[in-house]
C-alpha cells in the first residue's frame, strides 16, 4: 500500500478504525499488564500470597472465559454502536468495584468484571469488527485497531505506578472507572454510521474452506481449530503470567520494578512494529505462511528472560517476545476469518477467546503455584520456551493440512 493509498485509507475508515482504537485502549483496564501493576498492594491488603492471589485472580478469569463462549456470539447480532456502550459501562462498574471492595470473597468477582468487559469482550468486539468490516484491507485494520491496546500497555503501567507514589491505588482504579466512562459518548460518536453485521453478511461477506460459511459447530468439529488451540492458549498463559509476575520478576533479579515496568515502551514499540509488518505481509501473502513460525521469537525470549540477570537481558528478552505479541495482535483474527469466513466469526472468534481468556486464568495461577513449590520463574521460563517450540509444530501440522481447501 503506498503512502497515498494508506493516507486515503485511513481518512475514508477513520471512525471505524477510531472506535477499535478506542476499545483496545480501555481494554487495558481489565488486562493483566494493568491489574499486575496493583498486585503488590492487593496481595497486602488483602493478606495473599503469590499462589493465592493466582488462585483468586485465575478463579475470576475462568468463569469470564466461560461467559465468553456465550457473549462473544452477541457481535453476530448487535452493532457494535449498541454493544460497545454497555461493554464499557460493565468495564467502568468492575474497575469501580476494585475501588470500592474491601473483602476478599468479592475480590474473585471484580476480577471477573474486569477480565469479561475488559480483557474478553472490549477486545473482541474490537477484532471482531476489523476482521468482518474489512477484507482485502483485514491486516492493516486490525494492525490500526490495536494500536489502542499497544498504546495502554506502553503508558498506563508506568503512570499508574508513578501515581501509586502520590495517590492511594484504590483512588487509581476511581480515575480508570471515570476514564472508561468519558469513553462511551465518543464511542458513540465515532459510530454515527456504522456497518452492520446484517448488512455484511451479504455485502462484505467472505468464505473459508471449501468456499463455505463456518459456524461455531463447524469449527470444533474440524481438526485444525484443534490444532490451534495451544497457539491461541499459550501466549495469553504465559505472556499474562510474566506481567501479573513482574513485581516479583523484578524483586528476584535484584531489579527496582521501576526498571523493569521502564522498559515496556520499548516492548510496546517493537510490538508496534511487528503488528504492522505482519498486518502488511498477511494481507500479501494470507496468514498460512505465517501461522506456523510467528511464535518462535516468543521461545527464545522466554528462554532469555529465564537466563538473564541484568536489565540489558530483560531488554533483549522483552524484545524478542514483543516480536510475536505484535504479529499475535494481528494474525490469529485474520486467520480465523481467512479459514472459516465471516458470516459467524464473531460466534466462532468466541470460541477461540474464551480459549484466550482460558489461557490467562491458567498462566498466572500455574506459575503462582509454582512459585510456592519453590519453582523459580527462571525455571519456568525455561520450560515455557521449549512449550512455544512444540506449539511452532502442531500449528504447522494443521495449517499444512487445511490450507489446500481454501
Amino acid at each position: 500500500m503506498t503512502q497515498f493509498s494508506l493516507r486515503r485509507f485511513l481518512i475514508d475508515n477513520a471512525a471505524w478504525l477510531g472506535a477499535g482504537v478506542l476499545l483496545t485502549f480501555l481494554s487495558s483496564f481489565g488486562q493483566t499488564f494493568f491489574i499486575s501493576v496493583f498486585a503488590g498492594e492487593i496481595r497486602a491488603a488483602f493478606g495473599l500470597s503469590h499462589g493465592a492471589w493466582g488462585g483468586l485472580y485465575s478463579l475470576g478469569t475462568l468463569v469470564s472465559a466461560v461467559v465468553m463462549i456465550w457473549a462473544g456470539g452477541l457481535t453476530d447480532v448487535f452493532r457494535v454502536r449498541v454493544l460497545g456502550p454497555v461493554v464499557l459501562l460493565g468495564l467502568a462498574l468492575a474497575a469501580l468495584a476494585m475501588a470500592l471492595n474491601s473483602w476478599v470473597v468479592l475480590l474473585p468477582a471484580a476480577i471477573f468484571l474486569l477480565r469479561l468487559f475488559g480483557q474478553g469482550m472490549s477486545t473482541h468486539l474490537a477484532m471482531v469488527a476489523m476482521a468482518r468490516w474489512f477484507i482485502a484491507t483485514r491486516g492493516k485494520a486490525l494492525s490500526i485497531a490495536s494500536i489502542g491496546y499497544a498504546l495502554g500497555e506502553a503508558l498506563l503501567p508506568l503512570i499508574f505506578v508513578t501515581a501509586m507514589v502520590f495517590l492511594d491505588w484504590r483512588l487509581l482504579w476511581g480515575v480508570a472507572a471515570v476514564i472508561t466512562l468519558l469513553g462511551i459518548p465518543v464511542l458513540t460518536r465515532l459510530l454515527r454510521e456504522e456497518r452492520t453485521p446484517q448488512s455484511l453478511a451479504s455485502a462484505y461477506s467472505a468464505t473459508g474452506m471449501h468456499g463455505r460459511h463456518w459456524t461455531r459447530r463447524d469449527a470444533l468439529s474440524h481438526p485444525l481449530f484443534w490444532f490451534m488451540t495451544p497457539a491461541v492458549l499459550g501466549p495469553s498463559a504465559f505472556i499474562t503470567a510474566f506481567f501479573f509476575h513482574q513485581v516479583h520478576l523484578a524483586e528476584v533479579k535484584g531489579w527496582a520494578h521501576i526498571q523493569l515496568v521502564a522498559l515496556f515502551p520499548v516492548y510496546t514499540g517493537v510490538s508496534l512494529l511487528s503488528m504492522f509488518s505482519a498486518g502488511w505481509a498477511l494481507d500479501k501473502w494470507g496468514t498460512a505462511r505465517m501461522m506456523p513460525y510467528y511464535q518462535l521469537p516468543l521461545a527464545l525470549g522466554f528462554v532469555v528472560l529465564g537466563l538473564s540477570t541484568s536489565v540489558m537481558g530483560a531488554t533483549i528478552g522483552l524484545i524478542l517476545l514483543a516480536l510475536t505479541v505484535g504479529a499475535n495482535s494481528t494474525l490469529p483474527s485474520a486467520f480465523w476469518a481467512e479459514f472459516y469466513g465471516t458470516r459467524h466469526i464473531g460466534a466462532i472468534k468466541a470460541m477461540a477467546t474464551a480459549v484466550m481468556v482460558l489461557g490467562s486464568a491458567i498462566g498466572p495461577g500455574l506459575t503462582g503455584v509454582l512459585i510456592d513449590w519453590g519453582v523459580s520463574l527462571d525455571t519456568q521460563f525455561l520450560w515455557i520456551g521449549i512449550f512455544f517450540l512444540l506449539v511452532c509444530a502442531l500449528v504447522h501440522i494443521g495449517v499444512t493440512s487445511a490450507v489446500r481447501t481454501l
